[in-house]
């Protein structure tokens, strides 16, 4: 089937049709309908690139009770994702060539966007010893990247071998910022709310001292470093100062660390509770500006769904985490479009562009132009919702933003040319054999 993008406003610009065939872009101006294709209205919409998550948890292999990759990647076409990267932390972790390529095949399978499997730096995360790194890299998935996510490689010699691995195939390591000796039974963000309510501290430096060292063993040795979830006003910092050195480092920020304080843990409800957790107000208008300026490069959304009694409980037992591949493109926009930060051209890099170039995914993040692969979504940038954890398509209910009204909504959703979203639904996945 053939489809065609009626008057849509491609990156914000002017209206324009754009006609999909074959899985790619066909044409694009002023176009008549024809006999086999489906239109489809844009008006008043924005297309843009489909996204590219840099970090999520789909939990398969072993927590299929939290997530699976079938239920956590048609979450991510339903927020208007194409490619997202599976993070190792499953279990089996994901350290040996055969579990990425299971990852690997159940995306494909299941077909609703490109599963990118994150390799694991150390054997079981436990920093102890390298992974099979290179025969993830040259496995079926081919990964690029590889992270520990969830627990620091706090060893700095470990953390240089790792680096030093990569190098050789143009890989890159997402280091977890976090100083382990520093935040030994922390529960939130170190600071007045803490001291107010007796909960153990978590300080900012924690993170900062972790991302100082590996952009200094990055300059060292001439690798690529990704961090994951920034989020204070110090790492801002530092990470700006090593870009200015010329250091190879890209970060992300996820959307709850752009919109959420360390006030609403005052509630004691366990859905706030997140690694990092959530910081100060000056914290969030750091990060703000630090995407507005391209300090910080990519929205890594930190999907982390868990089941419900792993949250519905007292905070100190509750597990660490939120949702939001559904809710991550209407953050976005209430936090940086609507403020006059960004326009829906730096959205598109933010959110697809540059995390393709990180994760080396080739046909993601592209251009919208003729010839290229048809990864788009279409955004009603005038829509309101209100955010129901019950009415997703995500096996987690974890979400920070329940019953938040909020801007933009997903109307369609177009992997490799085919329909993952029509008319804000879910519509079906490509075919593995497509």
């Amino acid at each position: 089937m053939n489809y065609l993008i009626q008057q849509a406003s491609i990156l914000g610009g002017e209206p324009q049709d754009v006609l999909i065939a074959d899985g790619r872009i066909a044409q694009l101006g002023s176009i008549a309908p024809a006999d086999g294709v489906q239109v489809v209205d844009g008006c008043g919409l924005v297309l843009l690139p489909g996204m590219v998550d840099p970090h999520t948890h789909l939990r398969e292999p072993g927590r299929e009770d939290a997530e699976t990759v079938e239920t956590g990647t048609r979450a991510a076409a339903k927020g208007g994702y194409t490619a997202v990267h599976a993070m190792a932390n499953s279990t089996p972790v994901a350290d040996t060539a055969g579990v990425v390529e299971q990852v690997y095949e159940l995306g494909r399978k299941a077909g609703w966007v490109d599963v990118r499997p994150v390799g694991a730096v150390t054997v079981g995360l436990e920093g102890k010893q390298l992974s099979e790194i290179g025969a993830m890299a040259d496995s079926r998935a081919q990964v690029k990247m590889f992270s520990d996510d969830g627990i620091c490689v706090s060893d700095p010699l470990l953390m240089r071998r790792a680096l030093e691995y990569v190098k050789a195939f143009d890989g890159v390591i997402a280091q977890h910022a976090q100083e382990p000796r520093l935040t030994d039974g922390a529960q939130m963000n170190e600071g007045e709310v803490s001291s107010v309510l007796g909960l153990p501290g978590w300080p900012a430096v924690a993170e900062e001292s972790i991302i100082a060292r590996d952009v200094l063993l990055a300059e060292h040795v001439g690798a690529r470093l990704h961090v994951c979830h920034v989020s204070t006003a110090g790492s801002v910092e530092i990470i700006r100062w090593a870009k200015a050195r010329g250091i190879q480092v890209t970060a992300e920020v996820t959307p709850h660390h752009l919109l959420l304080t360390d006030e609403k843990v005052r509630t004691f409800d366990p859905v706030f509770k997140v690694n990092p957790p959530l910081r100060r107000e000056e914290d969030v208008m750091a990060l703000r500006a630090a995407v507005a300026d391209g300090t910080i490069d990519v929205i890594g959304t930190d999907h982390a769904p868990h089941p419900a009694e792993s949250k519905e409980c007292e905070w100190a037992a509750a597990a660490m985490g939120m949702t939001g591949l559904e809710t991550a493109l209407s953050i976005v926009q209430h936090a940086l479009v609507d403020t006059g930060l960004l326009s829906w051209a730096d959205v598109a890099r933010i959110t697809s562009t540059t995390p393709a170039q990180i994760g080396r995914v080739a046909d993601q993040g592209r251009p919208i132009a003729v010839g290229e692969p048809a990864n788009l979504v279409l955004v009603d940038p005038a829509a309101r919702w209100i955010v129901d954890p019950y009415a997703m398509a995500t096996k987690g209910r974890n979400s920070p933003f329940a019953g938040m009204e909020l801007p933009g909504s997903v109307r369609a959703t177009f992997f490799h040319g085919h329909p993952t979203v029509l008319d804000g639904q879910l519509a079906t996945p490509r075919p593995a054999d497509a």
